[in-house]
């Protein structure tokens, strides 16, 4: 039963509702509404509030495209939810999981999931988690699977929509319910009480059970709240400061990240560029975009420092080479896939590389 406070105060927000819908009306002005009931502002020389607008004809292309079968999207809906809804059937063991992984992963993410240049590592650091809410001489959260993700519905559902790198959605539910069982032994998980040799066959069953280490500490909670099972911390408690900040209630950083090697500078004048800036640019470049294929022998792209498998590359002259990274060529998409990268900065990519290669 509602109160006479409450009523009097619900009352009063159906009259000024009402009176704004009036006002609004009486002035001429009429906004729609979006679906989530944000209001849809007008159109007014080719801007939308403070956002140009693209005023391109669409004409012609209302004919393309086509409403998705079922069996499409059955395809694409693959997500599993932390209470199984989305888990197909499937069974696969730990013994088989563990030739999954030697053939389809350990390249990456190293033998029995200890990480490789560049891949995380997926196992270890159980217990670290302790320590998200870092104090001075504390070791940070290692985070892998037995340590950090809460749900192992996350993992499932990540191995079969997108791995292996090179060719994701290849595994069949069988192989990765293998993966799965074969990724949680590695980091002691039981189920209900069993620990998962070799022979251990998980299947549908068996994984609405699995109750992972950090189900209830993935985000860190305030000692000081009781009423809640989980609450992030405000990373920063108290008034803001912007002048006079020796006030006892400012804001300050609790623990300062320093050790930076090399030292960050604080200097804010322009500089000039280096001799070696453009390599340097060049390599992050390639660090960023194509690293994952040419650092990775088991994709079958020419591995970057390969002189012998960069010698057929080079001959054809760096132009064609050029070419080839705009365009893409055989396995490799335009631009390696990231169509952001100007032609300017696949030149830095393509010099780096055939320079790191001859």
């Amino acid at each position: 039963m509602f109160t006479l406070e409450v009523k009097k105060l619900f009352t009063l927000i159906l009259l000024v509702s009402a009176f704004l819908s009036s006002s609004i009306q009486a002035s001429g002005t009429h906004f729609k509404k979006n679906v989530d009931g944000a209001v849809i502002y007008p159109h007014k020389n080719g801007k939308y509030t403070d956002y140009y607008l693209n005023e391109q004809s669409t004409k012609g292309f209302s004919n393309y495209g086509r409403k998705p079968t079922a069996k499409e999207l059955k395809a694409w809906n693959i997500d599993v939810m932390p209470d199984g809804t989305g888990l197909p059937e499937g069974s696969g063991s730990v013994e088989q999981g563990d030739e999954l992984y030697a053939n389809q992963c350990a390249m990456c993410h190293g033998d029995f999931g200890v990480g490789g240049q560049g891949y995380p590592a997926l196992s270890g650091g159980q217990g670290s988690l302790t320590n998200q809410l870092l104090k001075e001489g504390d070791e940070p959260p290692f985070r892998t699977i037995g340590s950090y993700w809460p749900y192992a519905s996350t993992l499932f559902w990540y191995v079969k929509s997108a791995m292996p790198f090179p060719k994701p959605k290849s595994l069949s539910n069988d192989e990765v319910y293998a993966l799965v069982a074969y990724m949680l032994s590695i980091n002691d998980i039981t189920i209900e009480g069993v620990e998962l040799e070799d022979e251990y066959v998980l299947d549908k069953k068996k994984f609405l059970k699995i109750k992972m280490p950090n189900e209830n500490g993935f985000y860190p909670v305030n000692p000081a709240r009781t009423d809640l099972k989980e609450q992030r911390v405000p990373l920063a408690q108290g008034k803001r400061c912007m002048k006079d900040c020796n006030a006892p209630k400012a804001v300050r950083i609790a623990y300062e990240i320093t050790g930076f090697d090399p030292t960050i500078s604080t200097k804010k004048d322009w500089h000039q560029q280096s001799s070696n800036t453009k390599v340097a640019v060049g390599e992050k470049l390639y660090t960023q975009s194509c690293s994952a294929c040419h650092a990775n022998k088991s994709i079958g792209a020419p591995v970057l420092g390969d002189k012998e498998a960069w010698s057929e590359i080079i001959s054809k002259g760096e132009k064609t080479v050029f070419l080839n990274s705009i365009n893409g060529l055989n396995a490799m998409p335009p631009r390696g896939g990231n169509m952001d990268l100007t032609d300017s900065q696949m030149k830095q990519i393509v010099d780096y590389m055939i320079s790191m290669s001859k």
